[in-house]
């Protein structure tokens, strides 16, 4: 694992890496006057594994809404591709170039597996000639069976649902792809299951970025990238 503990891009350091797929340049947030997020650069290549991992209240979720596009910095911008997101349309960015796993899967649950993946393809108006093919492989490739790809959400196990959440986050087959979580509420057999999925990703060429409070997650990554709390003034 390559621990980045300098809050610094490879750009700005002067040194000769691959364009990163997604980086931040000095970004802060804050909610009302509340600081969460204070001056991160990091940089996110495509091929590899990251964690973001911090204390409660260290600002991991409200950063990965802002990988996301659902949120923007106060100061600062996030490059997609060399090109700043706030520039772009948030929606085709959300749909066509970003996959995100959220920590409580969102699914529907009264629909099957299958039906998930499919909807997720129409919603990002992706152009598949044979949508439930392409689902039923997506969830194959993430171990689901024909039977359990066809089962009702509220029907699968923890695990299960997990896995549809990746393949949901693959239909449209973005570059990057966000975990909430990914392996909270999951048993540790299950956990090293779903890190293969992920780590596999990765060595297909996709950028992998997880969110954990887990060492144990963090030291499977290629990558990881420490938040700090930010302390309060009284």
């Amino acid at each position: 694992m390559e621990e980045i503990l300098q809050n610094q891009t490879a750009n700005e350091a002067g040194e000769n890496f691959p364009i990163p797929v997604l980086s931040l340049h000095h970004i802060s947030f804050a909610y009302d006057k509340t600081p969460v997020l204070k001056d991160l650069s990091f940089d996110f290549e495509k091929g590899k594994m990251y964690c973001i991992i911090g204390k409660s209240g260290a600002g991991k979720t409200t950063l990965l809404s802002l990988l996301s596009g659902l949120a923007s910095p106060n100061t600062g911008d996030i490059l997609f591709e060399g090109q700043s997101i706030s520039k772009t349309d948030k929606y085709v960015f959300r749909s066509r170039d970003i996959g995100v796993v959220f920590q409580s899967f969102n699914l529907i649950t009264k629909y099957t597996a299958l039906e998930n993946v499919v909807l997720s393809m129409d919603i990002s108006g992706v152009k598949i000639a044979d949508k439930k093919a392409r689902a039923m492989a997506l969830l194959q490739s993430v171990g689901l069976d024909e039977d359990e790809a066809n089962r009702r959400v509220l029907l699968l196990s923890g695990g299960q649902q997990q896995r549809v959440a990746i393949a949901r986050a693959l239909s449209y087959n973005p570059s990057i792809i966000l975990a909430d979580e990914p392996t909270g509420n999951l048993d540790r057999e299950t956990q090293g299951e779903i890190m293969e999925i992920f780590k596999g990703l990765a060595n297909e060429g996709k950028c992998v970025i997880l969110v954990s409070h887990s060492a144990e997650v963090a030291a499977m990554c290629d990558v990881r990238y420490e938040l700090q709390k930010i302390q309060r003034k009284k």
